[in-house]
C-alpha cells in the first residue's frame, strides 16, 4: 500500500500527464482503503473524504491550467473515477458526479457562462452536487423581477451536504421549457434531508432535497441568452457522458472486490479439506475462477477506455456533433454500460466462491462491493440498454435523446 499522506502533496508537483493523474488517484484510493469499510458501516456524512479530493487535487481535473485545473480530458477523468471506486465506491461515484455537474456548464452554457464557472470552479475548488433527478418533475421555476425562484423537491440529490454549489433543474411554470442553474449549497430555501438510507452507495449524500423559493438571478440560466434558450445538438450529451461515470465506478468496484478478495485468499483463505491442497491458491477452482473473473473484467475496462476515447472527439469539435454522431455514440456507451454493470455483478457475487465462508465476517467488508454495484446498478434497467443496441443492429435505428438514452 502507498506511504504517500495528504501532506506529501502540498510539497510536491502537480502531475503534468493523464498518467501521472491516474497514479495521484491511485494514492487517494490508497488512502481511502485504510477503513474504507468501517466508514462504509458507520455512514457519515463524508466531508473528510471530500476533503482529501480537493487537496489532492482531483476535484479540479478537468478545469483550466490557467485558474490551477489540471486540463484534462473526460477519457482521464473516468480512469480517475475508476481507481478512486476500487477504494471507495461511494467516493467514486460523487467524484465522478462532480465532474459532470461542473462540466454541465459547458454541455448547455453559453461561451461567456461556462468560462465563468469553470475559472470560479477551478480557482475555488468547488465540490459540485445536484438535485437534477428527471424522474421527479415537481421542480417549477417562476420568474421575479432579474431573478428565477426554483420551487419543489427532489427525491434524489447526489452530493447534497458535502457539495459547494449544486447544479438546480426544472421547469418554466405551464410550460415543457427545462432550466438548469447552479447556485451556492448553502442557498436560503435549499434544504437537504438526511433520508439516504439504502443498502448500498451509502456515503453519497444521495438524500432528498426541497427547494422552498431558491433564487438566482436570470443570468445563470444556463444557455439562455434574452431569455431564450439557444440549442445545440450537443446538449444531449448529457446522458452518454454520465452513463460513462456510471461504467468507471462499476468497474472501479468490481476491481476493487477483486484485489481484496484475492488478498484475503493469498492471506486468510483456507484450503478445502477434501481437495488435496495445502494452500488456497493451489486450488484449481480457485485459480480459474480469478482468471475467469479477471479476463471478464480486463475486457469490459478496455471496451469502456476505447468508447471514453470516441466520445472525446465529439468534446473535442461541440459544434460538430450531429444527431447521427451522437446517437452512434450513445449506442456504444450502451454497450459498455450493459457489460460493465453484467460483469461487475458477477465478480462481486463471485468473490465469496474463492475466499470462503469467514469471509462474510463484518469486518472484512467483502459485502460492500456488491452492495454498492447491485444499488446504482437499478439507476436504470441494463435491459434498455440492450434494446438500444439491438435496435441499432437489427434496424440501423439511433436512440433518440431522452434524460436516460
Amino acid at each position: 500500500m502507498s506511504t504517500v499522506t495528504p501532506a506529501d502533496w502540498q510539497t510536491r508537483p502537480a502531475p503534468r500527464d493523464a498518467e501521472g493523474w491516474i497514479a495521484r488517484a491511485a494514492e487517494v484510493a490508497a488512502v481511502l482503503a485504510t477503513d474504507a469499510a468501517a466508514r462504509d458501516r458507520a455512514g457519515a456524512t463524508p466531508y473528510a473524504e471530500i476533503r482529501l479530493l480537493k487537496e489532492s487535487g482531483l476535484v479540479t481535473l478537468l478545469g483550466p491550467t490557467a485558474y490551477g485545473g489540471a486540463g484534462q480530458d473526460w477519457p482521464t477523468a473516468y480512469r480517475v473515477v475508476r481507481e478512486v471506486a476500487k477504494a471507495d465506491g461511494s467516493i467514486g461515484q460523487l467524484l465522478g458526479y462532480h465532474y459532470l455537474w461542473n462540466w454541465a456548464a459547458r454541455l448547455v452554457g453559453t461561451r461567456e457562462q461556462w468560462e465563468h464557472v469553470e475559472a470560479e470552479a477551478a480557482r475555488h475548488q468547488w465540490f459540485f452536487g445536484g438535485a437534477v433527478n428527471p424522474r421527479d418533475n415537481d421542480v417549477i421555476v417562476t420568474e421575479d423581477g432579474d431573478d428565477l425562484v426554483f420551487t419543489g423537491r427532489k427525491s434524489f440529490s447526489t452530493g447534497s451536504k458535502v457539495s459547494d454549489v449544486t447544479v438546480l433543474e426544472g421547469v418554466f411554470d405551464g410550460t415543457d421549457q427545462h432550466v438548469f442553474a447552479i447556485v451556492p449549497s448553502d442557498s436560503e430555501g435549499l434544504t437537504f434531508h438526511d433520508d439516504w438510507d439504502n443498502i448500498g452507495q451509502r456515503l453519497t449524500e444521495s438524500g432528498s432535497v426541497t427547494l422552498d423559493g431558491v433564487r438566482t438571478p436570470w443570468s445563470s440560466a444556463a444557455g439562455y441568452v434574452g431569455k431564450e434558450f439557444r440549442p445545440r445538438v450537443y446538449n444531449t450529451l448529457n446522458v452518454p457522458v454520465i452513463q460513462l461515470v456510471f461504467v468507471s465506478f462499476y468497474l472501479g468496484i468490481a476491481a476493487g472486490a477483486l484485489e481484496t478478495a484475492a488478498t484475503y485468499t493469498r492471506s486468510k483463505a483456507r484450503s478445502w479439506l477434501h481437495g488435496g491442497h495445502e494452500r488456497a491458491v493451489d486450488e484449481p477452482y480457485v485459480i480459474d475462477a480469478y482468471g475467469d473473473l479477471t479476463a471478464k473484467l480486463w475486457a469490459a475496462e478496455a471496451f469502456a477506455d476505447t468508447v471514453a476515447a470516441e466520445g472525446q472527439r465529439l468534446h473535442d469539435d461541440p459544434d460538430a456533433v450531429t444527431a447521427r454522431t451522437r446517437g452512434e455514440f450513445e449506442v456504444r456507451v450502451a454497450a459498455a454500460k450493459a457489460r460493465a454493470t453484467d460483469v461487475a455483478l458477477e465478480i462481486a457475487n463471485r468473490v465469496f466462491e474463492v475466499t470462503g465462508a469467514r469471509s462474510t465476517a463484518t469486518a472484512e467488508g467483502l459485502d460492500r462491493f456488491w452492495r454498492n454495484i447491485r444499488t446504482h446498478t437499478l439507476h436504470d434497467p441494463v435491459a434498455y440498454k440492450r434494446r438500444e443496441v439491438g435496435r441499432w443492429i437489427l434496424e440501423g435505428e439511433l436512440p433518440e435523446p431522452t434524460w436516460y438514452s
